[in-house]
């Protein structure tokens, strides 16, 4: 499908005002909106850093970094499992916070109804970049420019060197306060993030650690790190109660067992998207929990040679194979196309869209199926990270 039809199918231009942020006049916001009146109430609040490694150099200094953050937000009435919330590619934690346009985030929506809340950085972005491996540059459009990341989160279709359109009835704000917050909160990497099963591996581990401070959690991903919370569940399966995957781009798959081809004629999303083959036991550790895969609206049907059309056209096919795979080996997996049940005009980001209150009701209904909202015992935020003994030499003065 070339750019040409696409656009036939999709509203006029709002560029002009909106998506020319170096003339656009940005007035002062109008009060916030919130999703609920009712005062969030809670046991206590702070942030935690955790995983990462420690080398020493040669002069002697140490180095410690290469760990996640994460910030958290403990209800006073809390429910028994907190929501781990992890960014995608070109993200932090602040996707979950507020919402471009001013509102509630599943951050304030769900602490909102007692849902203990953390919302990780990653590492090597974010509050934790701290790292000395060499940033290594990315030949991923998503990350390189702000036309790709439109296409990306399917706000619409961004041509370079032509007007910026919406998608008709898209969920996105597009008033240029909006517009002008959703490109700002793009973040880049501080080391590189290989594309490798070992750093996948690595990823999963470090989220790991948190749980062993959060305890048993229920984690929710976005976009690329989809693919991190399958190593999550992967390395924690006695901590990981559910994995809530929204837009996931990469799935992991069981050796023996490679899907079909989904081909595209984008070479890079070939390469992106290519099935992720684990050791046979190691995948049956995700029949273990539930899992849910979300994606919104405006997925292409056709193939094209839009790389962010291509990649969430691909990914979607790919997410019906792994959730055939991981039923198969007897677990429970399933895949909701929100426009399919009614809910319309979602971007890539459905829990930042307009109704993001919506969807975080969607989430409730899902976890409480899965018996995942009780409060019998009710979290009481992290606990103190234990080391075997000191990372430095120290020595007491008389």
């Amino acid at each position: 499908m070339k750019t040409d039809s696409l656009k036939n199918r999709i509203v006029s231009s709002i560029a002009g005002v909106s998506l020319l942020l170096g003339t656009a006049f940005i007035s002062s916001l109008p009060t916030l909106a919130y999703a609920d009146e009712k005062p969030i109430t809670l046991k206590t609040m702070g942030s935690l850093l955790f995983g990462g490694t420690v080398k020493m150099q040669p002069n002697g200094e140490t180095f410690h970094g290469d760990h996640g953050y994460a910030q958290y937000y403990i209800p006073q009435q809390a429910r028994d499992y907190p929501l781990v919330m992890w960014h995608g590619i070109g993200q932090s934690g602040r996707n979950w916070e507020t919402t471009p346009d001013g509102r509630e985030g599943f951050m304030g929506i769900l602490a909102r109804k007692d849902w203990p809340v953390y919302i990780i950085d990653q590492p090597r972005r974010g509050r934790a970049g701290r790292t000395i491996d060499k940033l290594k540059e990315s030949n991923v459009p998503t990350v390189n420019m702000e036309t790709s990341v439109w296409d990306a989160f399917r706000n619409g279709i961004w041509v370079p060197n032509q007007p910026a359109i919406l998608f008709p009835n898209v969920q996105f704000p597009s008033d240029a306060a909006s517009i002008d917050q959703f490109f700002r909160q793009q973040t880049p990497d501080t080391g590189s993030e290989p594309l490798s099963a070992e750093y996948r591996k690595v990823l999963g581990e470090t989220v790991g650690e948190l749980f062993k401070q959060t305890g048993p959690a229920i984690l929710i991903t976005h976009s690329n790190s989809g693919q991190y919370g399958w190593a999550t569940g992967m390395a924690a399966p006695e901590n990981t109660k559910a994995i809530v995957a929204y837009e996931p781009g990469a799935f992991a798959f069981p050796e023996g067992e490679c899907p079909a081809d989904v081909v595209s004629r984008v070479s890079l999303v070939n390469e992106l998207i290519q099935p992720q083959m684990v050791p046979v036991d190691e995948f049956k550790k995700l029949t273990k929990m539930p899992i849910i895969i979300i994606y919104g609206d405006n997925i292409a049907k056709e193939e094209s040679d839009i790389f962010n059309s291509e990649i969430w056209r691909v990914a979607s096919a790919r997410a019906k194979q792994f959730v055939e795979a991981v039923n198969r080996h007897g677990g429970d997996a399933q895949l909701v196309i929100l426009p399919e049940i009614g809910i319309k005009g979602n971007t890539h980001a459905p829990f930042a869209d307009l109704n993001n209150v919506q969807i975080a009701e969607h989430l409730e209904t899902f976890l409480h199926s899965k018996g995942l909202d009780s409060r019998f015992r009710p979290h009481q935020g992290p606990v103190q990270k234990k080391l075997g003994k000191r990372t430095i030499p120290l020595k007491a003065l008389n």
